[in-house]
């Protein structure tokens, strides 16, 4: 029986899953493997509440049936994406079961990449190549059509010149000098929404927005591209982004901008010309923007 204190309170959310649910998963063509490496964190909603209110455990998926279940249909199912393979987990749930709700995924696939010596390609050997992480998010609701989001992180980027930053708003408080040429490193943080599920190329579409934001940041190969912001490099990367992948219909991107500065060597009788300087943890400048089609683009 409810309590008095039970009677004033409501449910907001409930959920519960398995996290960290960890898959290499090798697919052989003769002597030719290919891999997958993943992590998954796999979450549930049901439509009942009496796990909460009750005690009732009747319900309930144990986590480590959920953690075996990802097991079971990465050999069942294959593992051709992080995003079909989210797909996948989401439908066995929402199918196999009449009490969940919604299923959400997280996945991230870890960056291992084939060896390759003078243009050959190794047939069954890697190395561990963590210049970008690549991750999904999937969610369904039951009756549903899923929401497949992508993304990359901890790409870490630097450029030594081609950027500056001038011309910002002055107070009592403010000491930064303008800078007309400073170094420019960022870990850039991606995560973009598709306007379908059927028929996307996902491996085609994550290796687009990686190259594009790699070519906006880098420009030319011979003289690079000037940024006056980062602010304005995220955005025109954005731009791009949405005009080359029409199955992008929105886009996030983060760049913490991580500081290099100068050491002033002044004292010890040397002129530093910008050619030894000292990176800084913290703090740091963050900038985010979000960007998605218009509704007269997507008609």
């Amino acid at each position: 029986m409810a309590t008095a204190s039970a009677q004033n309170v409501e449910f907001v959310r409930t959920g519960y899953g398995k996290n960290i649910v960890k898959v290499l998963y090798i697919r052989r063509l003769g002597s030719h493997h290919y891999i997958i490496e993943l992590k998954a964190d796999v979450q549930l909603t049901l439509k009942t509440r009496k796990d909460y209110l009750l005690g009732d455990n009747s319900d309930i998926i144990p986590t480590d049936t959920i953690k075996n279940t990802v097991h079971a249909l990465a050999k069942l199912k294959g593992v051709k994406t992080i995003e079909q393979f989210s797909l996948d987990i989401c439908h066995h749930f929402l199918t196999s079961f009449n009490h969940v709700l919604m299923a959400k995924v997280h996945m991230e696939e870890a960056p291992w990449r084939r060896l390759e010596k003078n243009g050959v390609e190794h047939a069954h050997a890697f190395i561990y190549s963590p210049e970008a992480w690549r991750f999904c998010d999937v969610e369904q609701n039951l009756s549903g059509v899923p929401v497949v989001h992508s993304g990359v992180k901890d790409m870490k980027v630097l450029k030594t010149t081609q950027s500056g930053f001038e011309g910002f708003l002055r107070d009592r408080f403010t000491t930064l000098p303008e800078a007309k040429d400073r170094c420019f490193c960022t870990s850039i943080y991606a995560r973009w929404r598709y306007t379908k599920v059927q028929n996307v190329n996902f491996d085609a579409a994550w290796k687009s927005v990686k190259e594009t934001i790699i070519e906006k940041f880098a420009g030319p190969y011979d003289r690079g591209e000037y940024s006056p912001s980062v602010q304005k490099t995220l955005y025109d990367t954005q731009v791009l982004i949405l005009d080359r992948i029409p199955e992008v219909e929105e886009i996030e991107i983060v760049m913490p901008n991580q500081h290099y500065f100068t050491i002033d060597m002044t004292k010890m009788g040397l002129t530093n010309r910008d050619e030894v300087l000292l990176p800084l943890d913290n703090p740091s400048g963050n900038i985010t923007g979000t960007v998605r089609r218009k509704q007269l683009a997507r008609l």
